[in-house]
């Protein structure tokens, strides 16, 4: 999750990255200003129990619970059939056999066919932090913008530090911009197009030979 976030942050600021140091702290702030309030209007404006994204989820799994079946086993724990696989649902303790409901902390499918089998709201099983609420209240704290460099109030022995160039010694050739690969990304299989005709692999349909000869 925390390397998902940062390659976001990194691919926002590939052009902001060939800036100098100030320019690029402020060209920071901006961005995180901009996605601060968009953010928070987002979460004011929704009048539903759940964030926008939350409530996708949420009926997501609510159309693949169509077709399962539920066994009550005690009042807080069941069965679950989906396709010939068992899964247990305790609500109690808000877990599934399949991982996601205490994962995610939203109902997971098999999870929603339990609630809609004994008349349960989803909402009241679902985490706190889903809620327009707690979400509004992580982007409550603005980000304040800075003055002009004119009406700074720098103290005298800041003013007066001598900052010197680093010690290193640029190395030859133009900067590199992408990030070198490691050994999982290299071994991913890469991306093969298929023939729109035949199907198979390796050609387009421009030179496809397993097309049909017209006569």
């Amino acid at each position: 999750m925390t390397s998902n976030i940062a390659e976001s942050i990194n691919a926002a600021l590939v052009s902001a990255r060939e800036l100098p140091i100030y320019d690029f702290l402020e060209e920071l702030r901006k961005m995180f200003g901009r996605w601060n309030c968009s953010n928070r209007k987002e979460a004011t404006q929704t009048y539903k129990t759940l964030g926008k994204k939350y409530q996708k989820m949420l009926e997501l799994n609510e159309t693949m619970c169509t077709r399962m079946t539920v066994v009550p086993s005690t009042e807080y724990l069941h069965t679950v059939n989906d396709g010939g696989w068992n899964y247990t649902v305790c609500l109690l303790e808000r877990k599934c056999v399949c991982g996601r409901f205490q994962i995610d902390e939203l109902p997971c499918p098999h999870a929603w066919a339990v609630l809609k089998s004994k008349f349960l709201m989803p909402e009241e099983y679902c985490s706190s932090y889903y809620k327009p609420s707690t979400i509004v209240m992580t982007y409550d704290v603005p980000i304040y913008p800075l003055p002009d460099k004119n009406d700074w109030n720098i103290p005298e022995h800041v003013a007066e530090e001598v900052v010197l160039p680093p010690k290193w010694k640029r190395p030859p050739g133009r900067p590199k911009k992408k990030h070198d690969k490691n050994l999982r990304e290299l071994l991913l299989p890469k991306n093969q197009h298929s023939c729109s005709i035949c199907g198979q692999g390796g050609h387009n349909k421009r030179t496809c030979r397993n097309a049909p000869r017209n006569k």
